[in-house]
């Protein structure tokens, strides 16, 4: 055993550093002192005192009173050792088990240090390839929302765009470069919320790319890829859920502005190591809160949109995006859904 799990000694002030194990403890030694002390003390009063009239005899009542002035206080006097000792053995128990409890949170310590060994390169080298596989994508998604799109044609400066309200065309003078863009189509949508699988997935940057020029998509884009880095940091990732699918209906109700029970069901994430951990962010960092709540109100206007020209089997696979995940999730963290 080494030195560290030996039981310390007991300091007991003046009287130096006492074991268990020794005879007689500073308590008793005092306690023997004052017994002895006393004791000389009431023969000598006695003796000087005299014994009264010797023709009176026996006095039961005065050797009762006689017997309790000499013993009660030697009996105080061991009952204030005991106690003293009493407490110091206390103390040394308390030591030797704080001692135990030192070298068990030492040896469990080494212990997982041991076994982690063999599983944290693995799991370093997973984190490694997760945040260059991160790093390559976000640079991506820089190259691709500054490039112009090589398959379409580029709108001349003398073309119209076509107005909002889908009557006749504008003049293309001073017309925004947003506007001149055709319209986003439908699965293309579906396809940025779902951002692209991997580096390679160059449809899915594609479709990127035409949602980041949309004005109305590029908000909820924005704000749905700041929600997931967010969750990101603590191990959340969408892929990882498995949420229990909404019906249709039930979403176009809640693009229609139902809520409660009615639209519980959109809150079908039930990974609870999740939750607690979304739950967690949302009371202590504010900026997490803020981005939440953010992408909500974005998410929600938006579908309130989409609903209207969207068919069952488009909502269906809008409801399979990481973008709607995330909003299950930060939907029934926030009670969004309740």
């Amino acid at each position: 055993m080494t030195k560290k799990n030996q039981d310390p000694p007991i300091d007991l002030g003046i009287f130096g550093k006492r074991g268990m194990g020794d005879g007689l403890t500073a308590a008793d030694i005092i306690a023997i002192a004052l017994s002895v002390l006393w004791l000389v003390a009431s023969g000598l009063f006695f003796m000087i005192a005299g014994t009264g009239d010797p023709e009176s005899g026996f006095d039961p009542i005065r050797f009762a009173l006689t017997f309790l002035a000499i013993a009660m206080p030697v009996a105080l006097i061991w009952v204030g050792a005991s106690a003293a000792k009493s407490a110091r053995i206390m103390r040394e128990e308390s030591a030797r088990l704080q001692s135990a409890i030192d070298a068990m949170r030492h040896a469990y310590i080494q212990q997982q240090q041991t076994t982690n060994v063999g599983v944290r390169p693995t799991v370093e080298k997973k984190l490694d390839e997760i945040v260059a596989s991160q790093k390559q994508a976000e640079s991506a998604i820089a190259t691709f929302a500054t490039s112009r799109d090589r398959d379409a044609p580029m709108a001349s400066p003398q073309q119209g765009a076509i107005a909002n309200d889908g009557s006749q065309p504008s003049l293309a003078l001073g017309t925004p470069a947003e506007e001149i863009q055709p319209p986003l189509s439908i699965s293309d949508f579906i396809k940025a919320l779902n951002f692209p699988e991997t580096a390679e997935d160059h449809e899915g940057f594609r479709a990127l790319r035409r949602a980041l020029q949309d004005r109305t998509a590029a908000k909820l884009v924005r704000s749905a890829q700041d929600v997931l880095t967010l969750l990101s940091q603590d191990g959340i990732y969408m892929d990882d859920l498995r949420p229990d699918r909404a019906r249709p209906e039930i979403w176009r109700r809640f693009a229609q502005g139902e809520r409660g029970a009615t639209v519980a069901g959109l809150g079908g994430v039930r990974d609870r190591s999740c939750l607690a951990l979304t739950a967690g962010r949302m009371r202590q960092d504010p900026i997490f809160r803020d981005a939440a709540h953010h992408f909500l109100r974005q998410f929600d206007h938006t579908f309130s949109d989409f609903d209207k020209v969207a068919t069952d089997q488009e909502i269906n696979d809008l409801a399979e995006t990481r973008t709607a995940r995330a909003f299950m999730l930060l939907g029934r963290v926030s009670g969004t859904f309740d």
